[in-house]
C-alpha cells in the first residue's frame, strides 16, 4: 500500500513537472514568434523596450492587462501606457493573436526567469555598420519586386506594399507605403528585427511559415534606408500614373464606341433618310 501511494505521488509530480515544462516551452515559442522582433530580454532595446526587469517598473497585474490588449490600455488613457507610446515614436504594440491570460502570465514568468540570467545579445540579424553599396540596394529592389524569389517561398513585398523608386504604378496598397519605414523604426537594428519576424495580423501567419533569411533581410534594409534618404514618397506618384492611364483608357474607349456607333446600320439609315427626303419634296 505504501509503495502504491509512493508511485502515485511520483506519477503526479511527473505530470505537474511536465505541465510546467510544456507551459514554459509554449511561452518561449510564443515569445519567439510574436515578441522577439520588437523586444529582447537583456539584449537591449529594439523597436520596443528591453523587458529585463520589467516587473520592477510595473506590477504583474498591470503588465498582464497591458500584454492582453495594449491598444485598449492606451485608449483608456492609462498614463504609463501613453508614456510608453510617446517614448517609442507613437508605435502601438499590437494585440497578439491567440493570446489569453494564461499565456500572458506564462510570458511574464519566462521574462522573469530569463531576466535572472546573464545578459545575452539579441538574436536579430547582425547588420553591418558600413554604408550599403549600390549592389545591396539593387538586390533589395529585386527581392521587393519579386524578381528574386525568396528562399523560403514567401510572397514578394510588392504584392502588398510600395516604396519610392519603383516606377510605373508602384506597388500594392493592402499594406502601408514603406518609403519611410527606416525612419519610423529608427535604423537598421530595429528594422532588421522587424523583418526577422513580422508581428502584424496580416504578415505573421504568412512569414511564420516562410521567414526571410538574413541574406534577404540585409538587402531589404539597404533598399529601405536608400528610400528614406531619397526624401520622396511613392504613393502619390503611383496614383498619378494610375489616374493618367485610367483617363487615357477612358478616352480611347469613348473614341472606339463613337466610331462603332457611327457606322452602325449605316445602309439602313441612309435608305430611311433618302425615303424621308423624297416624301418631303413631293
Amino acid at each position: 500500500m505504501v509503495s502504491r501511494l509512493h508511485f502515485i505521488r511520483s506519477f503526479l509530480l511527473v505530470l505537474v513537472f511536465c505541465g510546467v515544462r510544456a507551459s514554459a516551452q509554449e511561452a518561449a515559442d510564443f515569445f519567439e514568434q510574436n515578441c522577439a522582433n520588437c523586444h529582447s530580454i537583456g539584449g537591449g532595446e529594439l523597436i520596443g523596450p528591453d523587458l529585463k526587469g520589467v516587473e520592477e517598473r510595473r506590477d504583474r497585474r498591470w503588465l498582464t492587462e497591458f500584454i492582453l490588449d495594449p491598444p485598449a490600455m492606451i485608449a483608456s488613457g492609462d498614463p504609463y501606457a501613453l508614456k510608453l507610446q510617446q517614448e517609442y515614436r507613437g508605435i502601438v504594440m499590437p494585440k497578439a493573436p491567440g493570446l489569453d491570460r494564461a499565456m500572458a502570465e506564462a510570458l511574464l514568468g519566462l521574462i522573469q526567469n530569463k531576466g535572472d540570467q546573464p545578459d545575452s545579445p539579441s538574436k536579430t540579424v547582425q547588420v553591418i555598420d558600413k554604408p550599403f553599396t549600390a549592389t545591396d540596394i539593387a538586390q533589395g529592389k529585386a527581392i521587393f519586386l519579386g524578381l528574386q524569389r525568396l528562399t523560403n517561398g514567401g510572397p514578394a513585398c510588392v504584392s502588398c506594399h510600395t516604396v519610392s523608386g519603383l516606377g510605373g504604378l508602384g506597388g500594392g496598397r493592402l499594406g502601408p507605403d514603406l518609403t519611410k519605414v527606416y525612419e519610423r523604426l529608427q535604423g537598421r537594428t530595429s528594422l532588421s528585427a522587424w523583418l526577422s519576424a513580422p508581428a502584424t495580423i496580416t504578415m505573421q501567419p504568412v512569414y511564420r511559415q516562410h521567414p526571410l533569411t538574413p541574406e534577404e533581410i540585409l538587402p531589404l534594409v539597404a533598399l529601405f534606408e536608400s528610400s528614406a534618404n531619397s526624401g520622396t514618397q511613392a504613393s502619390a506618384v503611383g496614383l498619378v500614373y494610375f489616374f493618367l492611364l485610367a483617363l487615357g483608357g477612358t478616352c480611347l474607349g469613348l473614341v472606339f464606341f463613337e466610331t462603332a456607333w457611327r457606322h452602325r446600320l449605316r445602309t439602313v439609315r441612309q435608305a430611311l433618310v433618302q425615303e424621308s427626303r423624297r416624301g418631303i419634296t413631293r
